[in-house]
């Protein structure tokens, strides 16, 4: 695999820790800050409404530009809305800071996948996804344990300078192993063109089955804490390591779908789904003993992100005409499937129907994403049928003159 493909790691491992470190700082930054916690948490909100803002709008703007200058440029901003935290001297700048270093996240990640594909041979696609991915999932199991102690330690602020130094040997990298791409900016079809290409309903089914399917992910996960201690019987103290499982679940799970897929795109991501849908039906079994809670949380991140490079690559297939663009779209789409997950998970929740109830929520969000899947795959197969005949007409040898008469 090319050397390439490490700086986009990079790159995803700086974002993915700045992404969910904030979850683990809240006590410390409400306190610095005399804010209340639930305030705090509107740090969180303020990352992800940059993300779904973000995604789209920066990769149709820079669609005339270099992917090498693109990525180069939008882990730049990531720096500096990372350092901005850093500094921040209150509530409200924090937030503008926060919502600054998400603006990139989904183009980074979207533009990423694109120059991914492109560097590899066919058969290989979904694997150059998963393997950037990598440093995402990889944030979880190290990056974000370690931030959140380095926060607990030395500061927030010294978490926020950690994480801009990992942006900058990201961009180190970038620029030493992306190669150039004079080409692509020369043929894109501009802002214009890359919003006509998303007039698509298979692309809009494609993201669909994003947001339901990572939406199942994210009723559970959400909520798995109270799940562990209140169920399971873990301490409070117990509970990162339980969620660096996840991360080991969601990087095996990452690797064996990019595998999976370059073989069978729509098989891995119809499988992914059921096995998504049956790990958290089984939730409220797995989570009455402790060692069974800890595999839960392992396969629950493992059944997830199998589907990970399928949904990425489907979308940029869909809408071929405009990858950069649609991929970021995806990206956008995850971060709603973020929130639309814990709402409808916290409503099952609310409702009374016990601490396990948002595992049963997602299964339903699963079986949801089963069938957007199902339907993308039968109007798939309708478009494709009256192509066929029109290239089995195209083949048929004339009829004779005296036939013809």
């Amino acid at each position: 695999m090319p050397l390439a493909l490490l700086a986009l790691a990079v790159g995803a491992f700086g974002i993915g820790t700045t992404e969910f470190v904030m979850m683990g700082l809240l006590p410390e930054v409400a306190d610095d800050l005399h804010i209340s916690i639930p305030t705090a948490g509107h740090l969180v909100s303020a990352y992800a409404l940059g993300v779904v803002i973000g995604a789209p709008l920066l990769a149709a703007l820079t669609s005339r530009l270099s992917r090498r200058t693109v990525l180069i440029s939008l882990m730049a901003l990531f720096v500096a809305g990372n350092a901005l935290s850093a500094f921040a001297p209150g509530n409200g700048s924090l937030l503008a800071a926060r919502f600054l270093s998400g603006l990139p996240h989904g183009a980074f990640f979207g533009v990423g996948a694109v120059v991914a594909t492109a560097m590899v041979p066919p058969e290989r696609k979904a694997r150059s996804v998963s393997l950037m991915f990598l440093g995402l999932t990889v944030a979880n199991i190290a990056g974000v344990p370690a931030a959140t102690l380095m926060g607990q330690h030395l500061g927030w602020r010294a978490t926020f300078l950690a994480v801009s130094a990992i942006g900058l040997a990201a961009i180190v990298s970038l620029a030493l192993l992306v190669p150039h791409d004079r080409e692509h900016a020369a043929a894109s079809a501009g802002l214009r063109g890359e919003l006509a290409a998303l007039r698509s309903l298979p692309v809009w089914l494609a993201l669909g089955t994003t947001v339901a399917g990572f939406g199942a992910l994210f009723a559970a996960y959400s909520y798995v804490t109270p799940m562990l201690t209140g169920t399971a019987g873990y301490a409070e103290t117990s509970v990162t390591l339980l969620l660096a499982l996840f991360g080991v679940g969601a990087t095996a799970g990452n690797l064996l779908g990019g595998r999976l897929a370059d073989h069978s795109l729509r098989g891995t991501l119809f499988g992914g789904l059921v096995s998504l849908g049956v790990v958290l039906l089984l939730f409220p079994l797995l989570m009455r003993a402790e060692w069974s809670a800890a595999l839960a949380v392992t396969l629950l991140g493992a059944a997830a992100f199998i589907t990970g490079s399928p949904l990425q690559l489907m979308v940029m297939e869909k809408a071929a005409a405009a990858p950069s663009l649609a991929s970021s779209a995806n990206q956008a789409a995850f971060n709603l499937a973020n929130a639309g997950g814990a709402w409808i998970g916290g409503l099952a929740l609310a409702a009374g129907f016990g601490t396990t109830s948002p595992a049963l929520a997602g299964a339903l969000l699963a079986v949801l994403g089963l069938g957007v899947a199902a339907v993308a795959h039968t109007v798939d197969r309708r478009r494709a049928a009256p192509s066929a005949g029109r290239v089995v007409a195209a083949h048929l040898p004339e009829e004779s003159g005296a036939l013809r008469g």
